[in-house]
């Protein structure tokens, strides 16, 4: 193992197309992680990203160039006329950071020819890829400047195949750096998921040169495996995309490195409890507004479980919740339980905006509130004085007529609507072959007045400034019991983490990244609320069976038993925290370090 004293003196250079970009999961890493990143690093660390110029005007703020990172940018555009921006990252920690303007170089072409030349990969003619190319060769062109009469050790650690050309080209050129790369989620993993069946069981028998090719991703499948291979130490952030990688990429990992968050702690177990129930109660008044202009039913014996995530029906397991509902809507009213579920599916589909009925009874049912509101401040004026003056409350006109009068009229407009609630709170651009919606209707998921559980496709992010449920995500969680996400391929997972981290307890599968974390690392993880379904070794069926059968028992516990429950998932979420979590990225970066020294020191005998 390398010496602490190297450590100490070594440059950590973090690189990943998300950086300063919001584009995906790899962005809440590089983000939430940078503060226990400067933490450990200090002036030593710094990220690097493409330059981006919408995101970066949010993103960065441009410092003067200073230390080793600036005077890297100031010799990269002297030596090498390609333009950079320094300065530091607007999140927590601030981190220093490097975004290269990629469209400042016009070697294109060139480093394509490097590339088929000495790593024979074909980078073809995609605009994506040619950007990747670009980017890869000129975060080397910095990383050989940042060497360049420096005797402190450099680290580079990079993110997913967006940032890995890189890898192969330091090592051709012989660049003193040690590297780490990290995959997400493997090219070929994330195809072969949603079409190839019985994927991770049949994962021994897939020929991946000959799907890659087939599937039109050689490119960016031959420069995932040239970083794999390249790189000093390679990691991966789960033990399920590790099974993955070692069979698509041909390389074990070396070091897991899961996912964390910086986890809000409360001084007192009540005022998460006390969030709870603030945005459940806005959830409940969107749910009057939604359902009651048809029917009615008991809001306090009402319960809100949701799905939510990237738009993938198969691999973030949209359609095993949707049976698993149907089953369960079919067992509520099979037992006569007193309980009605509103199942919300939260994701990002085609729309032409809103639905028009659905916004005409959230705005009456508004209008109403307000209008109540307003009643209601004058029955306490009234009630006060009438105490002050010493007259008989049960004698004063409390209510005024004219406001009752429209109040009613409200009322009336509101419950004029036809037909069911609405499945879908938006007007999805080809509801007939919407995956999600065709389903809830052979499910016979229909929102009928005898079902116990009752659907909300909200086709949209979820935003405070919506009219239709004006909650931001976090926000809509708080006021949710359960989170239920049994994907097929997740090679992480954030949102059942997230859950933890907002005290929700949530259920999802072993097949994602942090299923299989929780079963390995969290002792009686379901007495915590962290609820694992079993998918690995099931059928479709089995696995429905057993997420309806954790989804009843959930519900149909005392509500006593919830709120310990939420107690409980809490108080384990510190143990997803960066600050426990980063130790993992800090073994992978000593692994590295070491081998790199004992790399150089045998290339200069």
């Amino acid at each position: 193992m390398v010496k602490t004293e190297a450590i100490d003196k070594a440059l950590l250079v973090e690189v990943g197309w998300e950086v300063c970009l919001q584009l995906g999961g790899i962005y809440t890493v590089l983000k939430t992680k940078s503060q226990a990143m400067k933490a450990q690093w200090g002036d030593r660390y710094c990220l690097v990203g493409p330059y981006k110029p919408e995101a970066a005007a949010l993103e960065i703020e441009l410092l003067p160039r200073k230390g080793k990172f600036g005077e890297a940018c100031d010799r990269l555009e002297q030596e090498r006329g390609i333009k950079v921006y320094y300065g530091k990252w607007l999140v927590p920690g601030e981190p220093q950071v490097v975004l290269i303007d990629c469209a400042s170089s016009n070697q294109l072409a060139q480093f394509k020819y490097y590339l088929w030349k000495d790593h024979q990969i074909n980078a073809g003619s995609e605009q994506e890829v040619d950007e990747v190319v670009l980017f890869g060769y000129l975060v080397a062109d910095f990383l050989e400047v940042l060497t360049n009469n420096n005797d402190e050790p450099v680290l580079a650690h990079f993110h997913e195949w967006m940032a890995g050309v890189a890898i192969p080209v330091i090592n051709h050129r012989n660049l003193p750096v040690s590297s780490v790369f990290t995959t997400h989620a493997t090219i070929l993993g994330r195809y072969l998921a949603t079409s190839h069946p019985d994927f991770y069981r049949n994962i021994t028998n897939i020929n991946p040169h000959r799907e890659a090719g087939e599937r039109n991703i050689y490119a960016r499948f031959a420069i995932e495996r040239a970083a794999t291979w390249g790189a000093t130490a390679f990691t991966t952030i789960s033990e399920i995309t590790a099974l993955e990688a070692e069979h698509l990429l041909g390389r074990k990992a070396d070091v897991l490195l899961p996912n964390g968050l910086n986890a809000r702690r409360f001084a007192a177990v009540h005022e998460f409890q006390n969030l709870h129930l603030i945005y459940k109660k806005r959830i409940q008044e969107f749910v009057m507004a939604h359902f009651f202009p048809h029917y009615t039913f008991d809001v306090s014996k009402t319960l809100h479980i949701f799905n939510a995530g990237r738009y993938e029906h198969r691999n973030k397991g949209f359609d095993l919740f949707i049976e698993s509902m149907a089953r369960l809507n079919y067992r509520l009213k099979r037992e006569h339980k007193d309980v009605t579920v509103i199942a919300f599916l939260i994701t990002k589909a085609p729309t032409h905006g809103f639905n028009v009925d659905v916004l005409k009874n959230q705005m009456l049912f508004k209008e109403m509130s307000n209008h109540c509101d307003v009643m209601a401040s004058s029955v306490s004026s009234k009630l006060l004085t009438s105490a002050a003056t010493g007259t008989d409350a049960r004698k004063v006109e409390l209510l005024d007529e004219t406001e009752l009068h429209a109040l009613r009229r409200l009322a009336r407009a509101w419950h004029g609507t036809q037909g069911l609630p609405k499945l879908v709170t938006h007007n999805l651009v080809n509801e007939a072959n919407d995956p999600i919606f065709r389903q809830l209707q052979n499910c016979n998921l229909l929102n009928g007045p005898e079902d116990r559980v009752k659907i909300v496709y909200h086709p949209d992010f979820l935003t405070a400034a919506s009219p239709i449920l004006s909650l931001d995500y976090e926000q809509f969680v708080r006021g949710c019991h359960l989170g239920v996400f049994p994907s097929y391929y997740e090679p992480w997972g954030y949102t059942p983490e997230e859950c933890a981290a907002l005290g929700i307890p949530s259920i999802t599968s072993d097949l994602s990244g942090f299923g299989s974390y929780v079963k390995q690392n969290v002792p009686q993880h379901a007495d915590r609320g962290l609820y694992v379904v079993e998918r690995r070794e099931r059928s479709f069926d089995a696995s429905s069976d057993l997420l309806t059968e954790s989804i009843f028992k959930f519900i149909t516990m005392s509500m006593r038993e919830r709120i310990e429950i939420r107690n409980r998932v809490e108080a384990v979420s510190s143990h997803f925290d960066w600050k426990e979590l980063t130790e993992n990225y800090h073994r992978a970066h000593r692994i590295a370090l070491a081998r790199g020294r004992k790399r150089q020191s045998l290339d200069s005998i």
